[in-house]
């Protein structure tokens, strides 16, 4: 069977049986378009089983030397063994050539994040659009900080999601993964005042808590370009995406002495692992105040 007859099959799979996220999905898709391209290009191959180790290696190398990095490199491979486990267990391919492929180990990323102060300059500036626009901005800074939201989650939130009486929000997570995020009076307050603002004027019933001016909900781009014109105002940081609430957010309780496994439920994280980069940080600053304090360092 030729690769590009497998490939569609194996797309619906990991999108709708796999519930992939829409942003891993596009970077598999996009892998597999290349990876199809090359072996056409390279080789003239079609049939998946013509397909061995050597080609996969080949494909991998032209793309080291161009400079991508271990992190790319280490997702191309999981898409291509993705792939192959899928079709060996169809019995759409005799062999599986991604068995000898080995990821590259990248190095390990500490997480971008704001520092105290610069949050609580952000609060301080104000610097929002008046009305409904401005709120809506307000809440997305405000969530994202405050509940450590991805921006997923915060784009899908509904008004159904906000417990006023327990003080929570309720959030879907990965793989559809539920999770409760206890929530300020002052940011319960706000959220009461933008969802009756929003009532009188769509005059209509709401299910997304937040909303555009047209009444349309959120989309990513929208929610990116709102964080990066904010954080230009408090920070140099080069990164200034909505994923840097969320470390800040996840920073800012390890500093102050937060349980680890407690961090770990409020992000969502299937495992401990994803959580421990956070104490690292920890480790980072306290050798860095050791450093720059310490006579003998």
């Amino acid at each position: 069977m030729t690769l590009r007859n497998i490939i569609p099959e194996f797309l619906r799979y990991i999108r709708f049986e796999k519930r992939m996220s829409e942003l891993t999905f596009t970077a598999y898709h996009n892998d597999l378009l290349q990876f199809t391209s090359y072996l056409q290009k390279e080789y003239e191959l079609e049939d998946a089983d013509d397909i061995k180790h050597i080609h996969l290696r080949s494909w991998l190398a032209g793309m080291k030397e161009e400079g991508l990095s271990e992190r790319t490199l280490q997702r191309k491979i999981s898409t291509l063994k993705s792939l192959f486990k899928y079709a060996m267990r169809l019995k759409l391919v005799q062999s599986n050539p991604t068995k000898l492929l080995v990821a590259p180990k990248a190095p390990k990323r500490l997480p971008v994040f704001l520092e105290q102060e610069q949050t609580v300059a952000i609060e301080a500036m104000r610097n929002y659009p008046d009305g409904f626009e401005g709120d809506t901005e307000r809440l997305i800074i405000e969530m994202l900080y405050q509940c450590g939201l991805r921006r997923a989650e915060l784009i899908g939130l509904k008004e159904s999601d906000i417990e006023f009486s327990r003080k929570q929000i309720r959030v879907l997570g990965k793989r559809n993964k539920e999770r409760m995020i206890p929530v300020s009076d002052e940011l319960l307050i706000d959220l009461k005042h933008y969802m009756d603002e929003k009532r009188k004027i769509f005059n209509q019933p709401s299910v997304n808590l937040l909303c555009l001016m047209s009444g349309k909900e959120l989309y990513p781009n929208y929610v990116y370009r709102v964080v990066t014109r904010h954080l230009k105002n408090v920070t140099t940081l080069v990164k200034k995406s909505p994923h840097v609430l969320r470390h800040t957010f996840a920073t800012q309780l390890s500093n102050n002495g937060a349980d680890l496994n407690a961090i770990k439920e409020l992000l969502g994280h299937s495992s401990l692992a994803a959580t421990q980069i956070y104490t690292q940080t920890n480790i980072s600053r306290l050798q860095e105040v050791y450093r720059k304090a310490h006579p003998k360092s």
